[in-house]
């Protein structure tokens, strides 16, 4: 906790150091529009590589096997997005590095995968997996939409009839 208590501290107090300079530097109007242009494109560029690394995901996940960039990566585009919308210079550059695909990997690989497996390595992260899931002989890769319509007449002409409802579990018996 008083890591992150330093980090709220310590971070405005240096992007407003750097702010100061820049300003003295270009002047005070355009300190303004440089910061608002780089929350704008920042912005614009997160949902870019937001939505290509998530129709990627979609994309893997309807072949039925894993997205090249897994969960960390999207993590860390996330972190980068709120980095650039978040005014100042310094959360910029940090930002742009973790949304460009090669600084995303890098970062990802060389710095929160290390330290994720040093958490679960202590005992403070703990990772659960499932590894069969029984859902009653449903394909949840299966797509009703692209059935053969042959089937879909077998099925009908066999009087089965279907029943819309909505439920909710309250209770599971083993």
């Amino acid at each position: 906790m008083g890591r992150i208590l330093l980090l709220f501290i310590v971070v405005p107090l240096v992007e407003f150091l750097l702010l100061g300079r820049i300003s003295e530097a270009l002047g005070f109007f355009n300190t303004i529009v440089l910061v608002v242009a780089t929350g704008i494109v920042g912005g614009w560029l997160a949902k870019l590589e937001g939505l290509r690394v998530l129709a990627q995901w979609q994309g893997a996940l309807g072949e039925g096997r894993m997205p090249e960039e897994g969960v960390l990566g999207g993590v860390v585009l996330l972190l980068g997005a709120v980095l650039l919308i978040t005014p100042g210079v310094l959360t910029d550059g940090f930002g742009l590095l973790m949304l460009l695909p090669t600084t995303r990997r890098w970062f990802t690989e060389g710095v929160v995968r290390p330290w994720l497996e040093r958490r679960v390595a202590e005992g403070a992260v703990r990772v659960q997996t499932v590894r069969e899931v029984n859902l009653g002989g449903i394909d949840p890769f299966d797509d009703p939409f692209t059935r053969d319509e042959a089937e879909q007449q077998r099925h009908l002409s066999a009087g089965a009839r279907v029943i819309e409802a909505e439920y909710e579990v309250s209770r599971v018996d083993d």
